[in-house]
């Protein structure tokens, strides 16, 4: 059984927007209290976060994560990737490296917005990750069983204990990823030009921030339990599906429920919106979990 939770559904500002006063960013219902997207897969035994945007740390809190196998980029923007300095908090507790999957044009862009966590000489303390790189195909991703155990060493940083008792420095490794027994399906999709990724896990596939979708991957996306598809509003955007676009989507790729995420304050409070929408399809809200079972 896979199972997602929706830790975010929000765009890129959240929702309630800073300073607005219409009636979607006032409402008192917790289901239109929406931070930036992001979901939690649990698939085959492992904790595997997809993106870790500026809400990532009271994302984790809210839903008392305590551990994480890895993270899923979809793409470099800041609301994606803005909280992943927070997972020196794993790194602490787990012992480990976080473990992040990207394409190699969201590594550049790591590389510029964190590069003190790429320095040869970290800055004490700065976040620990090994960066697996990504493309278009199927990958695996792996428990951390096995992978070392760092060590802290006050105001020096973290450290691997070698067999011999010696202390070897970290580092933010960068590997490509495992082909082989693949469980991550990635779906390629544009958010306006951009490239960008969906991922499938099982029978669930989730879709945030696209504008087209080529032709090529909606055979990744057949007997579909669950699919998530982003929309931010009623017209037309260069960078997202409209509503009407999404739910053409949505009939095409016939899976048995759609749940809509990155959502704005365009669309009404969510009781009203629901009762706009198809019964296969609904909008998601954070803290929503689904299953294939």
């Amino acid at each position: 059984m896979t199972k997602l939770t929706f830790l975010g559904t929000g765009t890129s500002q959240g929702v309630p927007i800073i300073a607005c006063q219409c009636a979607v960013c006032k409402s008192a219902d917790a289901r239109d209290k929406r931070f930036r997207a992001a979901a939690l897969a649990e698939h085959e035994g492992l904790q595997i976060l997809i993106d870790a945007g500026p809400d990532f740390r009271s994302q984790m809190l809210a839903h008392g994560v305590r551990h994480l196998d890895a993270i899923l980029l979809t793409h470099n923007h800041k609301d994606h990737t803005g909280g992943l300095d927070d997972v020196r908090s794993f790194n602490y507790i787990d012992k480990k490296a976080v473990e992040i999957y990207c394409e190699p044009r969201v590594l550049k862009s790591l590389q510029n917005d964190y590069a003190y966590a790429f320095a040869e000489h970290k800055y004490p303390g700065a976040p620990e990750w090994h960066v697996h790189l990504i493309d278009d195909r199927p990958f695996r991703v792996d428990s951390l069983e096995g992978t070392g155990e760092l060590e802290w060493v006050h105001d020096i940083g973290y450290f691997y204990r070698q067999p011999d008792g010696s202390l070897k420095p970290s580092d933010n490794a960068i590997l490509e990823a495992s082909h082989e027994l693949p469980n991550v399906i990635p779906i390629r999709g544009y958010h306006d030009q951009l490239p960008v990724l969906g991922f499938r896990f099982g029978n669930i596939a989730y879709i945030t921030d696209m504008s087209s979708l080529p032709e090529s991957e909606f055979a990744k996306l057949e007997g579909l339990e669950h699919v998530t598809l982003n929309t931010v509003g009623y017209h037309p955007h260069h960078s997202h599906f409209s509503l009407d676009q999404a739910l053409e989507l949505a009939d095409r790729i016939g899976a048995r429920h759609t749940w809509l995420t990155h959502l704005s304050h365009a669309f009404p409070r969510h009781k009203e919106f629901c009762k706009q929408l198809p019964a296969h399809v609904q909008p998601a809200y954070d803290g929503l979990v689904i299953s294939d079972e």
